[in-house]
């Protein structure tokens, strides 16, 4: 039976932070009841489950792209990027990826099969999507220990009304994508000052 991962993301339209990518081999033998899209499932049962699919999988891997990536490739470019890391730091080789989405990285190892909505519909896509979604959430909250007056954990660098005050209030970041709309729109009008 051939071994089949799956590989989603997290974090593509924030305005701050790397996005997360994460490729999972799930056990037959060992099947995770409650599977979902992360973005339907509350934080505290997308924590269980992803400690879950750490302890039972075959194999996962978790990878990101950094802020200083995705301003040099855009944001797709960087998504695909870290899809590759996350797919060859798997322990055990699938013999095919599964990607949430329209679009497969161009340089993975074995062949991609795009998903549309695979997240909904395929469990390991599930799986990595949790995994994608529970370690960029702790580094927005890990951000937010650092910079408490942005709001990073509530709203994890989403262009929320909140972050957007916070920004116009105490500028922008290191962390923040500086190619974003309204990251790249105050910097225009701060002469670029990184606070």
């Amino acid at each position: 039976m051939p071994l089949i991962c799956g590989v989603d993301e997290a974090g593509r339209g924030p305005l701050a932070g790397a996005v997360f990518t994460a490729a999972v081999i799930l056990d037959p033998a060992r099947p995770i009841a409650g599977l979902a899209d992360s973005k339907v499932l509350s934080e505290a049962k997308r924590d269980a489950l992803a400690a879950l699919i750490k302890r039972d999988a075959l194999a996962w891997c978790i990878a990101s792209a950094s802020v200083e990536e995705i301003d040099k490739l855009n944001i797709l470019h960087a998504t695909m990027l870290a899809m590759t890391r996350a797919v060859e730091g798997l322990p055990v080789r699938p013999d095919l990826a599964q990607i949430d989405g329209n679009r497969v990285p161009k340089h993975l190892p074995m062949p991609g099969e795009a998903i549309v909505k695979g997240d909904a519909k395929v469990a390991a896509i599930s799986a990595a999507s949790i995994l994608a979604k529970t370690a960029r959430d702790a580094e927005l909250v890990a951000l937010d220990a650092l910079h408490p007056q942005y709001g990073f954990a509530r709203h994890k660098g989403y262009p929320t009304a909140e972050h957007l005050a916070a920004i116009e209030a105490h500028g922008v970041l290191p962390a923040h994508r500086k190619t974003f709309g309204p990251v790249r729109a105050w910097l225009a009008s701060h002469q670029g000052a990184l606070f």
